[in-house]
């Protein structure tokens, strides 16, 4: 029960490292008209779960779990170095190493210990600093999943209540569906191959770099 407390813990959004203000391209998708209701952001959160987070950051952090578990410090650096590079715009990687930072930070005061040759990595990506925290929580690495993965759709959803908008009971109900696809996209993340690790989601990429130059945004670039 307590590894699921502390995973309920990490995945918070009252937790202080400013997953809420980013919207990873959607916010200039909306603007640009690609996103305009509910039925549009759905399709929108749809594509980037199935050729992104499922096929990006969850692999990297279940090989990361394992990395940390063995003490694989060579892994750690890989599959660190990896996600960054596999980010196709500045907002993105700047997104990365923020809120990366601002786990770095948080967590010795939550008493997960940073070891000196893992603390570049940590602080490089949230990711990384999640997989470490699991490791030590003893969260397992499919609930670790399912946590991250409901923590990036509900941020996901809430930015687009405010930006589409949306009711706030639409944002629920939406949630609600593409939860639904939470356990297949766990299993699906867990049986990829190192060789299949990656994302093509070239709309968020061109989303993403035209939001750094949005004329006005509420999110972060």
């Amino acid at each position: 029960m307590l590894a699921d407390l502390r995973l309920y813990q990490l995945i918070s959004p009252s937790l202080p490292i400013g997953a809420f203000t980013y919207s990873q391209g959607l916010e200039w998708a909306i603007e640009a008209g690609w996103v305009k209701n509910e039925q549009a952001l759905e399709q929108w959160l749809e594509s980037v779960l199935a050729h992104s987070v499922s096929t990006l950051e969850l692999p990297v952090m279940i090989r990361l779990c394992r990395a940390f578990e063995g003490q694989d410090i060579e892994a750690v650096h890989y599959w660190t170095q990896f996600l960054i590079a596999s980010r196709e715009t500045s907002e993105l990687r700047k997104e990365e190493r923020q809120r990366g930072q601002a786990l770095a930070t948080l967590l010795p005061n939550l008493n997960v210990a940073i070891d000196d040759s893992v603390i570049e990595a940590v602080r490089s990506t949230q990711i990384a600093g999640f997989a470490l925290a699991a490791q030590q929580f003893d969260i397992s690495i499919q609930s670790a999943c399912a946590g991250y993965l409901w923590s990036w759709l509900e941020n996901a959803v809430m930015a687009g209540v405010k930006l589409v908008p949306l009711g706030q009971t639409s944002g629920q109900k939406l949630l609600m569906r593409l939860s639904e696809r939470v356990p297949t996209a766990v299993e699906r993340a867990l049986a990829i191959v190192d060789d299949e690790v990656g994302s093509s989601t070239p709309a968020l990429a061109i989303a993403s770099s035209r939001h750094e130059t949005q004329y006005t945004r509420l999110f972060r670039s």
